[in-house]
């Protein structure tokens, strides 16, 4: 899994440690829905640098991937969702938070 240090795209979280995550989920690049609908390389590059909270949270909330890949595939979709906005606030409230900027507005 890739990784970096730099601001969550999600929550806002500055410099903090982050990992890829695919909008499209590996599990369903091979799936003929999503090959149809998107290349190879946008499939692998569509994603968000998310930290740990952020991620583990949006897979704890959608089990499913392929639900998630097909109706969640874009930073705005996601947070439209009141599951995820209600994380994000969680997120906010946890020790050591802080940010540089405001991604949630």
């Amino acid at each position: 899994m890739q990784s970096s240090v730099g601001v969550c795209e999600l929550c806002g979280r500055g410099d903090i440690k982050r990992n890829f995550h695919h909008l499209i989920c590996r599990t369903v690049h091979r799936n003929k829905y999503f090959r149809k609908r998107f290349s190879k390389e946008e499939m692998q590059k569509r994603g968000l640098w998310l930290c740990q909270l952020c991620h583990r949270g949006i897979h704890e909330i959608f089990t499913d991937e392929k639900i998630l890949s097909k109706e969640y595939n874009t930073r705005e979709l996601l947070l439209e969702n009141g599951k995820i906005k209600e994380h994000l606030l969680w997120v906010r409230k946890q020790k050591g938070y802080s940010t540089s900027k405001n991604l949630l507005d």
